[in-house]
């Protein structure tokens, strides 16, 4: 049976991990990041027409920091349909999922033209510029950095061990960060050249893809859609390709 290394932060990892097991794929969990709460001032809600969030652990970071429940009567923009069930789930009732892009996320607030500045929690290496891509259509956003994600400093040692062994298949890669770290480690550990012949780089995104691909990984697999559910969809396609008919 294929296995594969997801490379996800926690809780999202295990929430994967468990994914993929139940389409008959052995995982291994190695993160790569970790999220860290900021305890960062925020604005008033009431001077606000909207939260955007491009990850849930934004609202975990708002909610370590007890800072979640003044926002929940504010309308949410979400770029995908997991975070926007995490909102749900932390009480925010009018969840609007672009269920797609950052791109497709700036298109969904235009669309809608929230009253009022829009609160950006974000991390503190930022993915997108939403500010930068609404500013032109009259839209404030005004971006926090509410947490930020510590890059692991080394690999678990039986990643590394199976890593020299040749006995995992593929990397699953849901960020660009998340494949820079791995791809830094494992050149770290003396493991590049094994692992550019032996592993597949499973991406969710071009953005993402481009990491491995310029560390010299010769198999880079790149998801349909960048979704949770397009991932799930590679890993399987991977997965009984490597098994064969």
């Amino acid at each position: 049976m294929p296995v594969l290394l997801v490379t996800r932060p926690e809780p999202d990892a295990i929430d994967t991990a468990l994914r993929l097991e139940a389409l008959g794929i052995e995982t291994i969990r190695a993160p790569m990041l970790e999220m860290k709460p900021l305890d960062t001032p925020l604005p008033d809600p009431a001077g606000l027409g909207a939260l955007v969030l491009t990850s849930a652990n934004a609202i975990r970071a708002l909610a370590q920091n007890g800072k979640l429940a003044a926002y929940l009567a504010l309308p949410v923009f979400t770029v995908g349909e997991r975070t926007a069930a995490a909102a749900r789930e932390a009480g925010f009732a009018d969840v609007r999922s672009a269920d797609g892009t950052v791109d497709d996320l700036a298109a969904k607030i235009v669309a809608a033209a929230p009253d009022g500045a829009i609160l950006y929690p974000a991390a503190y290496h930022l993915s997108a510029d939403l500010a930068g891509q609404l500013a032109p259509h009259g839209l404030d956003v005004q971006t926090f950095r509410v947490y930020d994600m510590l890059a692991a400093q080394r690999l678990p040692d039986d990643v590394a061990n199976r890593l020299a062994e040749g006995t995992i298949d593929g990397v699953v890669f849901y960020s660009r960060r998340t494949a820079e770290t791995f791809c830094h480690l494992v050149s770290a550990a003396g493991l590049t050249e094994k692992s550019r012949r032996t592993i597949t780089a499973l991406c969710l995104s071009e953005n993402v893809a481009e990491v491995p691909f310029e560390a010299g990984f010769v198999r880079v697999a790149l998801a349909e859609y960048p979704s949770a559910e397009a991932m799930e969809a590679l890993a399987l396609s991977f997965a009984r390709g490597q098994i064969g008919p």
